[in-house]
């Protein structure tokens, strides 16, 4: 694959895997938890029948023509790995299978992926077959597939003299998972309702994203480390600190407060209180909130701007 350039543009449609009208049962009478135990079950089913071909696709145990010898049909339930997710307070199961080891980095769920993909259902029915590599933010997309990258490493990217590209080493392999990680009770296009998916995947390239461009990494905007970036709001005005650009509302943006400009913007801590500027909306300790002192005035001529110097006059 070769590319004239190559840009971070997170791509906002995948078949609909963004947010879109959709039609299914009311969520009123709808019993998740039920459904996830159903979809396993059939998960489950599926891995019993199904082995991985040398082709790197999935064949139908017993299948004659262009088979595998027998012995080297091994189920599916003997490959994969399994990880737990849980999303509103049910825990699902998450099902993934390594057919490349890439050599680059792995992605967090709120990065984005430089990726190609096709996907289908348990029936083999191909609901989407893709259209190529291309970049997807993973905060948009279905909790089975940012789950699931995470499980896999990009490749190596190889620039030409010309300044096209391609990739070598890349991450490859299938995710498997079930409805409640999907479109849930709603169908989808081909999708019916309740369906468990099946995503063929390479993983090219991670991009680590800052969505709000403060120059903090989204992944690192969880404060509590509780998985979850959206309950993260440290000046309480209902802008999660992820896509705030002052996260701690004191009228200073995020991105200004690493004072030392070394990057790392958690040693920055003028008053010593051990919560870095970017959080504190006391910045020196004064008793003067921050966002009532200016960022430029220096009222005592010391060099130190007020909103920085614990004695701004003399």
């Amino acid at each position: 694959m070769k590319f004239k350039s190559l840009v971070v543009l997170c791509t906002v449609a995948f078949l609909g895997l963004a947010c879109s009208k959709s039609s299914g049962s009311s969520a009123d009478d709808f019993d998740a938890v039920a459904q996830e135990i159903k979809d396993d079950a059939a998960i489950l089913t599926y891995f019993d029948a199904h082995y991985l071909h040398s082709d790197g696709e999935i064949w139908t145990i017993g299948e004659k023509e262009g088979a595998a010898p027998v012995e080297n049909q091994i189920p599916l339930a003997e490959l994969v790995s399994v990880q737990k997710v849980t999303l509103k307070d049910i825990e699902y199961k998450l099902y993934y299978l390594k057919t490349a080891d890439g050599t680059g980095a792995a992605p967090t769920k709120v990065d984005s992926v430089f990726a190609t993909y096709r996907g289908s259902l348990l029936d083999s029915t191909i609901f989407d077959s893709g259209a190529g590599a291309r970049w997807f933010d993973m905060l948009k997309f279905l909790p089975g597939w940012s789950n699931g990258f995470t499980n896999f490493n990009a490749g190596e990217v190889v620039i030409n003299l010309d300044d096209s590209f391609y990739f070598e080493n890349s991450g490859a392999g299938w995710l498997f998972f079930p409805s409640g990680l999907g479109y849930r009770n709603k169908s989808k296009g081909l999708i019916p309702e309740n369906s468990p998916l099946i995503f063929k995947i390479e993983l090219m390239a991670v991009n680590t994203s800052d969505h709000d461009n403060d120059g903090i990494a989204t992944k690192d905007e969880d404060l509590d480390k509780d998985g979850n970036i959206y309950n993260d709001d440290t000046d309480g005005d209902n802008v999660p600190n992820f896509a705030d650009v002052d996260d701690d509302g004191d009228g200073v943006r995020t991105r200004n407060e690493d004072i030392n400009k070394d990057g790392d913007f958690t040693n920055d801590d003028t008053d010593e209180d051990g919560i870095p500027n970017y959080l504190d909306n006391d910045d020196d300790g004064d008793g003067i909130l921050t966002i009532n002192e200016s960022e430029t005035n220096d009222d005592d001529e010391d060099g130190i701007p007020d909103y920085l110097d614990k004695d701004p006059v003399d």
